[in-house]
């Protein structure tokens, strides 16, 4: 008994509560509703409302396809921007360092002449001076 009181009040909460739904069938008022009319119409309200839940809930989930869709696409060309930024600055430190080598270099050799230069000058005054 207690089932079937506990039922009844479900469905009379069903009842009140698809009355605010959009999609609602009007019935005539002269029909008279026996209990099986309205667990029919409970039905079929129901149905709508579940039928109007998954094009919902099918909606939402193409707007979370799209949405991941154009998140993926955005990381992919923030990636290759970046990579291209880090391509640009290894390209940039390569040759950084490919002058600053070769100034190190034309100052190596300079110095090079420079002790060379040195070393005869001293030689030169060594001999001299062992002549004389």
């Amino acid at each position: 008994m207690k089932k079937q009181i506990l039922s009844l009040a479900v469905v009379a909460v069903l009842a009140l509560g698809l009355q605010s739904c959009e999609k609602k069938e009007t019935k005539p008022a002269d029909e008279e509703l026996t209990l099986g009319n309205k667990v029919d119409s409970l039905t079929t309200d129901i149905e709508e409302v579940t039928d109007s839940a998954v094009t919902k809930a099918e909606s939402a989930a193409e707007k979370a396809k799209d949405a991941t869709q154009n998140a993926a696409t955005d990381v992919k060309d923030a990636t290759k921007k970046a990579a291209s930024d880090v391509e640009n600055a290894a390209k940039k430190t390569a040759t950084d360092v490919k002058d600053a080598t070769k100034k190190g270099a034309e100052k190596v050799e300079n110095a090079a002449k420079a002790a060379k230069d040195g070393t005869v000058k001293t030689a030169k005054d060594v001999n001299e001076a062992l002549k004389k």
